[in-house]
């Protein structure tokens, strides 16, 4: 493990190796799973306050889910938010391109413009998962079958996890904190130099 600050940092996102290929798995982290991609509390304040914009995006099931739950579900039993989803345990924000693979509505609304914010962070540091402590947060990389090919690709690529995300880390962290955890991979593992 490693910390930096006051948030502790799993040896996995150094060691491990992982670049998303969507063409492989079609985004089933869209719409697998058993909860809602996890959003922070001003994440669901924000997403309240820029649905209008974000709905053409969306299909009319996904509409009429937020409709009838809102742009947030709580998420787990531990009071914390995520986004609803539908029958199909679908994320509601979830889209499909031409290709069948799943995109966030929210993100092609960024994209085109119409907002500026890009999506939850949690999908962003995806395969990163934030866990939160009494005075600290921990980043730990989410193993999960479904990505079978991301780590492929990654060990192909020799991208590992922290470098995937780094867009993300930098979103979140701000640049020192990533050139921080990069300084300490380039030490800690010498064949990243």
């Amino acid at each position: 493990m490693l910390m930096i600050g006051d948030i502790l940092i799993s040896d996995e996102l150094l060691t491990e190796e992982f670049v998303c290929q969507l063409d492989a798995c079609l985004g089933a982290c869209c719409w697998e799973g058993d909860y809602g991609a996890p959003l922070e509390i001003d994440e669901v304040m924000l997403l309240k306050s820029i649905y209008e914009k974000i709905m053409p995006y969306l299909s009319a099931e996904s509409q009429a889910v937020i409709a009838q739950k809102g742009v947030y579900d709580h998420y787990k039993d531990d009071n914390s938010f995520g986004t609803p989803l539908l029958e199909t345990g679908a994320c509601a924000f979830m889209t499909r391109d031409a290709e069948g693979i799943a995109r966030c509505g929210i993100e092609q609304a960024w994209l085109d413009g119409e907002i500026d914010f890009q999506k939850p962070i949690s999908c962003h540091l995806y395969p990163v998962r934030v866990s939160r402590q009494p005075g600290f947060e921990a980043l730990n990389y989410e193993r999960w079958d479904i990505c079978s090919a991301a780590c492929v690709l990654g060990k192909k690529l020799k991208v590992p996890v922290y470098e995937f995300v780094k867009d993300a880390i930098i979103r979140k962290y701000g640049v020192e904190f990533y050139e921080e955890l990069d300084a300490a991979a380039q030490y800690l593992i010498p064949e990243r130099r």
